[in-house]
């Protein structure tokens, strides 16, 4: 049966440029992060998974709310700015068919349960260091706490176009997944995120995101492990302090035949995050 993982100087840009030949607004969207600072979000991700194979149905549910935060060591130019991504605190719940429901909080004093020790274990401590140019792109990530799960997130970042662009305006970033044939070899499904301006208002930009698989996939196992990588959903970036304020994320995919003729596999997620402290200060760098 399968399983899945439930789980130094400011810019000084324009971004906001002048009025196009056809009276169109346009807006240069850019990341602006100072040494020192540090920025707080909140993460929530809610999962629930259910198969039926050979007349068997499993569901499996799962929720985890985080704190996370971001802290700029570098960014003495906008072609190179460096941030450590640490986790603070967690709470978890998971429960898999007619199992005992699992639940942990990282600041309850109490030892996790072993499902989750893995977790425990990263809690107060960099995840990754990355390195990225003023438009998002991820040039370079150092990982602390050994690869993680891919859920359809993206990167921590938003890869933003290099030209200003006008509302209504999409662009592309490629993404690869990978899956397992029934011969047994590792495939790799390539897929785009797609993105779309639909507004600015007092400064801040709304944000459509949606994925899209550009290879073909013919064979329903392989869907059913691409469906937690085909996400949609909206973001709110601060245009004019560089910075994403929220995004949510939802995932509503159901496949038919993943594992013979009446198997079915559902899956229904969502994810948020949410800033909720941007303070411009010196944190103690986690060991």
């Amino acid at each position: 049966m399968y399983r899945f993982v439930l789980p130094a100087i400011a810019l000084s840009l324009p971004f906001v440029t002048a009025v196009s030949a056809a009276d169109e607004p346009t807006f240069v969207l850019r990341y602006q992060l100072t040494a020192g600072e540090r920025l707080d979000y909140e993460v929530t991700h809610v999962a629930k998974t259910k198969t039926r194979i050979r007349g068997a149905e499993e569901v499996s549910r799962m929720h985890t709310k985080s704190r996370r935060h971001w802290e700029v060591t570098s960014s003495d130019e906008p072609s190179k700015l460096v941030f450590d991504h640490a986790l603070d605190s967690v709470e978890m719940t998971q429960q898999t068919g007619e199992s005992e429901e699992l639940r942990w909080d990282s600041e309850s004093g109490q030892a996790p349960p072993a499902p989750f020790k893995v977790v425990a274990q990263q809690i107060g401590s960099r995840l990754a260091t990355l390195t990225i140019n003023d438009r998002g792109e991820e040039l370079h990530r150092e990982s602390h706490a050994g690869p993680s799960a891919s859920l359809g997130m993206g990167s921590l970042t938003i890869e933003f176009p290099e030209a200003a662009i006008a509302i209504g305006h999409t662009w592309s970033v490629p993404r690869e997944s990978k899956v397992r044939t029934e011969s047994g070899e590792v495939k790799t499904i390539k897929i785009r995120q797609l993105y779309t301006l639909e507004k600015v208002k007092t400064g801040v930009a709304m944000l459509r995101v949606r994925s899209e698989p550009l290879t073909p996939i013919r064979d329903e196992s392989e869907r059913a492990q691409v469906v937690q990588q085909l996400s949609n959903g909206t973001i709110r970036f601060d245009v004019d302090n560089g910075r994403m304020l929220s995004k949510q994320l939802d995932w509503d995919e159901r496949v038919v035949g993943f594992q013979g003729p009446n198997s079915l596999m559902e899956y229904n997620a969502r994810f948020t995050e949410q800033l909720v402290d941007g303070e411009k200060r010196i944190a103690k760098r986690p060991d």
